[in-house]
């Protein structure tokens, strides 16, 4: 996947396009490949948000040659967007995409287009009755994302963030998934650690992985072993494993290490620590234990990573 198209219609949700837009920012971001992506709308003019927000499109409909990944995203105003005359630019749309994610109210969409004939499919759950009713052809499901080789669908932020983050993991592997994660994992960890922000984390993330990614966070420099680990969270160490691969389908050994793998790499692209430095406060003996196991996680050099660093 390297070519991404992002259709938006007017109602859509910030949360939702930031959702399905920030982890493929994160996997560009980390392993520095040709994944691009630009917006487009159907009627070719900025798209307004249902908080207000316009955002004007990169280029028109008639333009985009071809899409690896076509994402159609819908909030308010999907019955509108689904009259036949409004529909011409999503057929153009889906025709030259390889892949297709629905988002939100996107179903309503393809549905109206026909494109979800015979198919499971799911929306956001406050219009799913209505989604049933109005297409008898499509099967319905109140899974929380419904992933197809070509189209995916899904219903609101959480959903679409769990989708993408599936998504990653098969296109990019699971270590770029986990990069893409931690923007939302980690820092909610931390906020509600120090009573910022949500009470809890929703979706994947109990209290109880919380306090360990939380111990996690403080031991970097010193890891901690996993025994010891379980030992201080009140677990049998078969039970921290079992915690990790339910919740985080990962090991606590290799989310650790990813962990520390992350903070090299930020370190690497935002300060001007050496990387024997950098090995030192992410755990490492030195410079080439960090550089072997970095790049038997990202299959690149860590230097590669600080080529990126903003100016």
């Amino acid at each position: 996947m390297k070519s991404v198209t992002i259709l938006l219609y007017d109602g859509f949700s910030n949360m939702v396009l930031s959702c399905l837009l920030e982890p493929l920012r994160a996997v560009r971001d980390q392993s520095q490949s040709a994944l691009h992506w630009h917006i487009v709308t159907p009627h070719d003019g900025p798209a307004r948000s249902s908080s207000g927000l316009n955002i004007a499109p990169d280029l028109a409909c008639k333009d985009v040659i071809k899409s690896d990944l076509l994402m159609v995203v819908s909030g308010y105003g999907y019955r509108q967007h689904a009259k036949p005359e409004n529909l011409r630019p999503l057929r153009l749309l889906t025709r030259q995409a390889a892949s297709i994610v629905a988002a939100d109210t996107g179903s309503w969409l393809l549905a109206s287009a026909g494109l979800l004939d015979d198919q499971t499919a799911t929306i956001h759950w406050g219009v799913i009755s209505d989604f049933t009713e109005e297409f008898p052809k499509v099967r319905p499901s109140y899974e929380r994302f419904v992933k197809h080789p070509r189209i995916s669908t899904c219903g609101g932020a959480s959903t679409a963030l769990e989708l993408m983050l599936a998504m990653i993991s098969e296109q990019f592997g699971p270590a770029d998934a986990f990069i893409a994660s931690t923007m939302f994992l980690h820092d909610a960890a931390q906020q509600q650690s120090t009573g910022r922000g949500p009470n809890r984390l929703e979706g994947k993330g109990t209290a109880q992985l919380r306090q360990i990614v939380n111990r996690m966070v403080e031991t970097i420099e010193t890891p901690l072993s996993l025994e010891e680990l379980a030992q201080q969270s009140g677990l049998t160490r078969r039970t921290l494993d079992r915690l990790f691969q339910a919740e985080l389908a990962m090991s606590p050994g290799r989310y650790y290490q990813l962990m520390r793998l992350t903070h090299a790499r930020e370190l690497s692209t935002s300060t001007d620590y050496d990387l024997r430095e950098i090995a030192l406060r992410c755990g490492y003996a030195d410079a080439s234990a960090l550089g072997k196991a970095f790049r038997k996680a990202f299959g690149h050099p860590i230097r590669k990573s600080r080529g990126s660093r903003p100016h």
